[in-house]
């Protein structure tokens, strides 16, 4: 399957286990990979067949910065919720990076969602 990927998107969102960790918005990387038929837009290389990167990407950061959450596990899945409900693609991969632990380049979690 053909792929859309937008790679380690910035975002800022209050997250984490305890008050003190969601005092604060963090910065988390997010990518996504939208799974659909790009042959639809690229043969005639039409825009109106494929996503709006911009939009996907205002989609993500407007789905991250709704409210706090606990875990990065759901940020991940309502993005995907987000990106899906939409029908941009038949499935999504998203994955979310933390830099939350000292000496750790980041913790990530990713996930795969099919329509």
């Amino acid at each position: 399957m053909d792929k859309i990927v937008i790679k380690d998107l910035e975002v800022e969102a209050r997250v984490g286990v305890s008050d003190a960790e969601r005092a604060h918005a963090q910065r988390l990387l997010v990518t996504v990979e939208l799974e659909r038929d790009l042959a639809e837009a690229g043969r005639p290389d039409d825009m109106n067949r494929t996503a709006d990167y911009a939009a996907v990407a205002g989609l993500i950061r407007e789905t991250v910065a709704k409210k706090p959450r606990n875990l990065i596990e759901a940020v991940a899945e309502e993005i995907a919720e987000a990106l899906l409900s939409r029908r941009l693609a038949n499935a999504v991969t998203v994955e979310v990076k933390k830099f939350s632990i000292p000496g750790v380049q980041f913790v990530a979690v990713q996930i795969r969602r099919p329509r």
